[in-house]
This record gives structure tokens, sequence and C-alpha cells, in this order.
């Protein structure tokens, strides 16, 4: 097939588009910086002219629209770029699909099931009355709404996936990254973290969602939804943990806080229609992945 993927120089976008490729498939990557490779194409999917000049220029049979603003803080500090990014990217997007036909792929967040308490089964958002807690998790709803919205006025065929706490190497180092990233570089460079102690989470190696988001080119059923997380279910103190000792370093750096407003506290995923429709398999355990992130990171940022 003829894929596109924006987002595609991303941390998921990245191993995403090798597994692509590895199974043959023509695929074409859009991203927001300058950069070389094979079948690269600048774009800000923020910007209409800009997407509308690649779907002008190529025809595709798919896309993977990974492109978007992560995180919760860089959503309050940055919110013009994420509103932008998240909602109005996604809109540009569904336009060139409702003109164009193709199948997409929508990465949503694990963020959008906000103050839900109990276990995170896709119709949660649809059938229970919850809020969600940043504007990060409210970008992603949105999106998710425009979809459905897209798919009954003109027929438009996407599946939405929610990602739950991908980490592994790929991932580069900010203070709006994913905890693990945090964690791992606050501790390599003896910076001082806070660590949430009731917030639990189910972290997913990166080449696991990556696997998995490939099989849905296989296994398309249109308008699903579906949870991309990890088996083991785990709190934040754990991951900090794990990281210091492998490390061989103590926790004099680190503040232990109960829990952090406006994030939710336990992320417990139900990944029963993945396993069964997309094959996702968790093949990479916390045990395994964390030295794989540390190790990429020591490489990355000449550490150790």
């Amino acid at each position: 097939m003829r894929i596109l993927v924006t987002g595609g120089l991303g941390a998921v976008g990245t191993p995403l588009v090798k597994i692509l490729r590895e199974r043959g498939h023509t695929v074409w990557v859009a991203d927001r910086i300058h950069a070389p490779g094979p079948n690269y194409i600048r774009c800000d999917v923020g910007i209409y002219r800009q997407v509308e000049r690649i779907f002008e220029a190529q025809q595709f049979d798919f896309v993977y629209h990974l492109a978007a603003e992560f995180g919760r803080w860089n959503g309050e500090d940055f919110y013009e770029t994420l509103w932008n990014s998240n909602a109005v990217g996604t809109k540009n997007i569904l336009r060139m699909q409702e003109r164009l036909g193709f199948r997409m792929v929508f990465t949503s967040s694990s963020e959008v099931y906000g103050d839900w308490d109990g276990v995170m089964t896709e119709d949660v958002p649809h059938t229970h009355p919850i809020r969600q807690l940043n504007d990060y998790a409210i970008s992603k709803w949105v999106s998710e709404m425009q979809i459905l919205n897209s798919a009954d006025r003109f027929g438009t065929e996407t599946v939405r996936v929610r990602l739950f706490n991908t980490y592994g190497p790929g991932e580069p180092y900010s203070e709006y990254r994913s905890v693990i990233c945090k964690f791992i570089y606050h501790a390599l460079h003896d910076l001082p973290y806070t660590v949430y102690l009731n917030h639990h989470r189910s972290s997913t190696y990166v080449d696991d969602t990556a696997r998995t988001l490939a099989n849905i080119s296989e296994h398309f059923k249109p308008g699903e939804v579906y949870n991309i997380a990890g088996d083991e279910y785990h709190d934040i103190k754990t991951l900090s943990d794990m990281i210091l000792g492998y490390l061989g370093k103590d926790d004099r750096l680190v503040e232990y806080i109960e829990y952090e407003k406006h994030n939710t506290r336990d992320k417990k995923s139900d990944n029963t229609k993945a396993k069964r429709d997309l094959d996702h398999r968790c093949t990479v355990t916390l045990a395994e992945g964390l030295p794989l992130t540390i190790e990429w990171q020591k490489k990355v940022y000449n550490v150790g």
C-alpha cells in the first residue's frame, strides 16, 4: 500500500515507518522539521495549505495520523500550538479524507479517560459521564469527536487508538516528555524530580506499540477504537525505583508527593480488543525495556 505517516519522525512514528517499510509498503513521512530521507515531506498539519499540498502531490491508500503536540503541561504552556496541531490539524486531515477517501488510523491517548477510576474499556467515554482533566486530553477527545462526526456525515473510515504511556529508545528529553523519559534523564544527570505516589500506569514499550499500529493496516475495521497498553500495571514509584536501581543510585534527589492534580490517577487498560483483532502482544517487560531506554539515553547524551 501507499501509506502516509504524519508525525513520522516522532518517537512512535519512527519505528512504525520502519516496520511498514519492512512489510513492503511504500511509505511517505510528514513532519514539521526540515529533514532528509526517502519520501520525506515537511508539513505542519495545523496549516491547511501545507496539508493540501501533500495530497495534491501524492495519492495514498492509508494514513497514520500521529502528528500532534504531546503532554499535559505542554498543553498548558503552549496551548495555542497544541490546539492548532491537535484539533485543527486533525480537521485538516479529515477534510482531505472526505475528499479522497483514504482509510486512516488516528492516535488518541489514554488521557481521554479523564477522571474515570475503573478499568478503562474502550466504551467508557461514550457511556459514562467522565471529564477530561487537561487541555491535552480535551484536544484528543475533540479530535475523536470530529472523526466520528466525519464518519457519520461523509462515510470516512477511521480507526482510533488510545496509547497508554508508550516509552522506549527514540524519545528525546524535554520537561514535557513522558514520565519514564524524564525520570531517566534526571537520574542520569543527578537532577531532582518528583514522584507522585498514588498514581498507576500501564506502560507500553515502543516497539510493541508500533507493531500493533502497523497491524491495523492489515486488520482494518472501520469505526473501531482500541486501547494499546502494556500488561504490567504498576505505580509511578516502581518506575523510579527500577531506574535508580539499574543506575546504582539512591533517591535523595526524589521528592515524593501523594498525587498530581489535573492528572488521571490510575490508568488500568483492558487490552482485550487489541489482542483479539490486532494481535497486540507485550513482548518487552519493564525490566527489559527500562535498561534499553536508559542505555539509549546514555549514548545520546554521552553520560555514564
